[in-house]
C-alpha cells in the first residue's frame, strides 16, 4: 500500500499541480500559433492524459502505484511533448539504486516525480527537458532515507545568445535564495551530466542538475529541500516560455529542419545510452511507454556529416555546445 506520510502527500499534490500548469501553459503556445514550414498557424492540439497503474507482483495484491502521462502529438508548434507524473512503489530496488546506495538493500521504496521533454516543430525553438523528483526508502525500525533530485536543461539547434543568457539567469535567480554556491554547483553538475562521451560533446547548453539532495548532502531539512524542488519546478516555465514567444514565429528552411532532425539523433543517443532515469525505469520494470516518451517523433542520422565552418550549424558545436559562464557573456 502507498504510504500516507504527510510529506509524501504534500510532494504528490505539488507535482500533480505542476503537471497541470505546465500543460496549460504549453497548450497556450500551441493555440497562439507559430511559423510551421508545412502548416502555418495555430492548432487545437492538446495534451491527452493517459492514466495508468503499475501491475501488481505475481501472487500479491499490493498497490505498486501508477501515474498520469500527458502527451501532445502532431501540433504545429509542438511536434511532440510529454509531461509525465508517476508515483510508484518498489519492493526490489534495481542495481542502479543499490550500487550507489547499498544502505537501501531490504527497504521498500517510493519514487514520485514529474518529468517532461518538449520537442518543438520549429528548429529555432530549443528542445527542453525538466525533471523534479523525490525518493524515499523505509524499513520498520529505521529512519527513512530520502532525497530529492531534478533540474532542467536546454538543447538548442539554432541558438541565440540572448536566450542562453536568459535561461541561465533563471537558473541563477531561483538558486540564489538557497545560497550563493548553489547555482555554480548545480550548473557544473548539469554540464558534466548531459555529456555524450562517445561524441565528446555536450547535449545542449545545460541549466541545473542535482541529485541526492537531503540533510546529509546540503545540511537542509526536508522542508527546505522540498522548497528547492518547487523553485526548480516553477522555474522551468519562467525559462522556456519567453523563448517560445520570441522564436516560434521565426521562419526556417527545409535544410534547417533537416539539421534539427539530425541533431535530435544526439538526443536519442544520450537518452538510450547514458540517462540514469531511463536506465532506472528499464531496470525496475517500469512502464515502457512512459520511459521512452522522451524520444522525438522524427529524427535522423547522416554518415560523416560535417557542417561548413562559418555556418550556424558549425557554430552550434564549435561555440554553444561547450560549458560556459553564460551570465558573463553579453547577449
Amino acid at each position: 500500500m502507498l504510504l500516507s506520510s504527510p510529506n509524501v502527500q504534500a510532494v504528490r499534490a505539488y507535482l500533480l499541480d505542476l503537471q497541470d500548469r505546465i500543460c496549460q501553459a504549453l497548450e497556450h503556445q500551441e493555440a497562439t500559433g507559430g511559423f510551421n514550414l508545412y502548416a502555418e498557424g495555430a492548432s487545437n492540439a492538446k495534451f491527452v492524459a493517459d492514466v495508468w497503474e503499475r501491475p501488481t507482483e505475481q501472487g500479491t495484491h499490493q498497490n505498486l502505484g501508477g501515474g498520469r502521462s500527458n502527451v501532445l502529438q502532431g501540433g504545429k508548434v509542438i511536434e511532440k511533448g510529454g509531461v509525465m507524473f508517476s508515483h510508484i512503489v518498489i519492493n526490489h530496488l534495481p542495481a542502479t539504486a543499490t550500487a550507489r546506495h547499498p544502505e537501501l538493500a531490504g527497504r521498500q521504496a517510493q519514487a514520485l516525480g514529474v518529468s517532461l521533454v518538449i520537442h518543438p516543430t520549429n528548429p529555432n525553438v530549443p528542445t527542453s527537458h525538466a525533471n523534479v523528483r523525490m525518493f524515499i526508502a523505509e524499513k520498520e525500525g529505521y529512519e527513512p532515507i530520502w532525497w530529492f533530485g531534478g533540474g532542467f536543461d536546454l538543447t538548442p539547434f539554432y541558438p541565440v545568445m540572448e536566450d542562453c543568457v536568459h535561461w541561465h539567469q533563471v537558473c541563477h535567480d531561483l538558486c540564489a535564495p538557497f545560497g550563493a554556491d548553489v547555482y555554480p554547483k548545480f550548473k557544473t553538475w548539469c554540464d558534466e551530466y548531459f555529456y555524450l562521451k562517445h561524441r565528446n560533446e555536450q547535449r545542449g547548453i545545460g541549466g541545473l542538475f542535482y541529485d541526492d539532495l537531503n540533510t546529509l548532502s546540503m545540511g537542509w531539512d526536508f522542508d527546505k529541500c522540498f522548497a528547492f524542488m518547487q523553485a526548480v519546478g516553477d522555474g522551468y516555465l519562467k525559462g522556456i516560455l519567453p523563448i517560445f514567444e520570441k522564436r516560434k514565429h521565426t521562419r526556417y528552411s527545409e535544410p534547417q529542419r533537416n539539421f534539427q532532425l539530425y541533431r535530435r539523433g544526439r538526443y536519442v543517443e544520450y537518452n538510450l545510452v547514458y540517462d540514469r532515469g531511463t536506465l532506472f525505469g528499464l531496470q525496475s520494470n517500469g512502464r515502457i511507454e512512459s520511459i521512452l516518451v522522451s524520444l522525438p517523433p522524427l529524427t535522423g542520422w547522416e554518415y560523416g556529416y560535417e557542417p561548413l565552418a562559418g555556418t550556424p550549424e558549425f557554430e552550434l558545436t564549435d561555440f554553444y555546445l561547450k560549458p560556459r559562464d553564460w551570465l558573463n557573456l553579453k547577449a
